[in-house]
């Protein structure tokens, strides 16, 4: 990392974006002690990263490190003591989870019967266990299904309702814009972006149309006025330049397709990361499920 200096605020959701490659898990790793820092602070909840009690973080890796060969209830209570949870404070929890995200049946079958998504999920119950304060997930959504994906979703909200503190790494963008506070962006280990997620999404200004509509839309990259498009399959989100007018791109478009949605939104976190990345000096990133190591 090249000099990063991040403030999470205590309660809320806190993403941490960036292309492969741009140092995300790194820092997580140093957040949590797993790899040392050559100079500055970290700071969990005021005390030093290092010195934190194990009780007051989770962390949820990307690298699942279930034993393939135990059984998920003695596994399970096994890490909660391993975090200062007593059992018999760990077992009620431990009920409550597994029936929450689908696991009951599932309790006493070794990890490696149980699908991805359903180890995601066993990795989650894992994590938050030992009741903590503060939640660090990389790739939280990996492996989950559409409906595993919003069970998901709902929790971390409650979470965040309660006044823990979440700090997500993720590329999925639709998934950090339903669910963050703020968000940092950074890449080749420095920070380029930083702020409210309404601050930020306003700061990169309202010349952004989304176009739903039928037909062969190749020709709109071609329009005068249009800086760039994003092809999202079902619709496109156009960046239009300076000075532009969206009143032209409606009837050029409106010529030659048929419409079904014409807004003037401001841009997505998808569209500001390419925009932002790019002009940093890389290729326009594949936004995929991936995190960068």
């Amino acid at each position: 990392m090249d000099d990063v200096s991040l403030e999470v605020p205590q309660g809320g959701v806190y993403g941490l974006l960036g292309p492969n490659g741009a140092g995300k898990t790194t820092m997580l790793r140093m957040i949590m002690n797993i790899l040392g820092t050559d100079a500055g602070e970290i700071e969990i909840l005021g005390t030093s990263s290092d010195r934190v009690g194990r009780d007051q973080v989770g962390y949820l890796p990307e690298e699942r490190g279930l034993y393939p060969r135990m059984q998920l209830q003695e596994q399970l209570l096994y890490f909660a003591e391993l975090k200062g949870a007593s059992r018999a404070d760990a077992l009620p929890r431990l009920e409550h989870w597994t029936a929450r995200l689908g696991l009951t049946d599932w309790r006493e079958r070794k990890v490696n019967e149980l699908s991805k998504g359903m180890q995601q999920k066993a990795q989650f119950i894992a994590t938050v266990l030992h009741d903590p304060q503060v939640l660090i997930l990389d790739e939280p959504m990996s492996g989950l299904d559409p409906v595993g994906a919003d069970l998901m979703l709902d929790v971390l909200l409650e979470f965040s309702r309660e006044g823990k503190t979440l700090i997500l790494s993720s590329h999925q963008m639709q998934t950090v814009e339903r669910l963050c506070d703020r968000v940092a962006l950074i890449n080749r280990g420095r920070l380029i972006l930083e702020g409210r997620v309404g601050d930020v999404k306003s700061e990169h200004g309202s010349n952004t149309v989304v176009l739903a509509f039928e037909g062969d839309g190749s020709f709109l990259s071609d329009l005068p006025g249009v800086a760039s498009v994003a092809d999202f399959g079902r619709y496109v989100e156009i960046k239009l330049a300076d000075g532009a007018d969206a009143q032209g791109l409606l009837r050029a478009a409106s010529e030659r397709l048929r419409l079904s949605r014409f807004e003037i939104v401001e841009p997505s976190l998808h569209a500001i990361f390419v925009e932002r990345v790019t002009a940093d000096g890389d290729e326009a990133p594949a936004v995929a499920s991936e995190v960068a190591r």
